[in-house]
């Protein structure tokens, strides 16, 4: 595990709640990313970095533009825009593979649906006669996690495509009576100030999970932050190698908990105490109810449990239901989201 100057995630001092749901994401991909809400410098954008690096490398075929895992998975290569590589995989060979890193790919506020997606590669059409796809930056956060800050900034479209890629794990570029489907599963983390304007509802519950994060308020806090910080900057590896032991450990329990999540089971009492939860706060369709079951399971599995119990459920719901309510402020929703259950 090397530094390369990334502050550790264990380092971070406070925000608790964001640091958990990154990791719930990270350990279940299919809670449809986590967006967090909050002041600048209150750490969103280090946490993120610092979470990829720490994780466990992946095998990808080297240069492989879609992050494959193994050759040719549903026919990709043969539209593969690095013909040096898919000659190999459609010959009956097998390209060389490596290990890396999981990557972070930022997605800038001025990004084209064309450049998110994916689109024709026209100089190739000119000069061959052919149709082939050059892939965007879904293909690239493919096993990765996307990172959208200001997402409140993006076009509306845009923000569309991202969570629909998020929600089923596939993109599907069409283009000149083209259609070309790429697996595109990662973790979605958007930040945003509500300050600079809001999502529309719609956006905003297809976000699985949402935390606001606010600057630390105790003295003693803020302290340790600038201790810890300008330790870091003055010795960057020094200041890794005090918190390796904590990040592995770390790291272990999330491997560990994404084996113990297929076998985590929910009590059916429990799913009635999801809907009422979701009934009582007047969230709009089925999307929170089940982002609520899939986030409790996480937590369980989190915690080293095969079984989800009532506390699971409260922490589900402080995540999951303060973001699809329009009818209060948002810092009121989470203070009645504790106590509506509790009444």
């Amino acid at each position: 595990m090397t530094c390369e100057r990334l502050y550790p995630f264990v380092a971070i001092v406070g925000q608790e709640k964001m640091k958990r749901a990154l990791i719930f994401n990270i350990i279940n991909p299919t809670l449809s990313g986590v967006l967090i809400r909050g002041e600048k410098g209150t750490g969103k954008s280090t946490a993120v970095r610092a979470l990829a690096h720490i994780l466990p490398k992946i095998q990808v075929v080297k240069d492989c533009p879609f992050n494959l895992e193994k050759e040719d998975p549903q026919g990709l290569c043969a539209e593969c825009p690095r013909k040096e590589c898919s000659s190999v995989v459609l010959s009956g060979g097998e390209p060389e593979k490596i290990w890396r890193e999981i990557r972070v790919v930022e997605l800038p506020v001025g990004a084209t649906e064309d450049r998110v997606v994916g689109t024709l590669d026209l100089e190739h059409a000119l000069k061959k006669g052919e149709k082939r796809v050059e892939p965007g930056l879904l293909a690239a956060a493919h096993r990765g996690i996307l990172y959208v800050d200001e997402v409140n900034l993006l076009d509306d479209h845009v923000v569309d495509v991202l969570l629909d890629s998020a929600a089923m794990g596939v993109n599907t570029i069409e283009r000149e009576g083209v259609s070309f489907s790429h697996p595109a599963r990662f973790t979605l983390v958007g930040t945003m100030n509500p300050e600079e304007g809001e999502l529309r509802p719609q956006l905003l519950d297809r976000f699985g999970l949402c935390v606001h994060v606010e600057g630390l308020r105790d003295v003693e806090s803020r302290v340790t932050v600038m201790e810890r910080r300008v330790a870091f900057d003055e010795d960057p590896e020094g200041f890794c190698k005090l918190w390796e032991e904590e990040s592995r450990a770390l790291v272990e329990r999330i491997e560990k908990a994404r084996r113990l999540y297929p076998e985590v089971v929910v009590d059916r009492n429990l799913l009635f105490e999801i809907a009422s939860y979701c009934l009582d706060v007047g969230v709009d369709g089925h999307r929170a109810d089940i982002i609520m079951l899939k986030t409790a399971k996480t937590i369980a599995a989190f915690e080293g449990r095969k079984e989800v119990v009532k506390k699971d459920i409260e922490e589900a719901a402080e995540l999951v239901l303060p973001h699809r309510i329009r009818r209060q402020p948002f810092m009121d929703v989470v203070k009645d989201v504790r106590m509506v259950r509790s009444a």
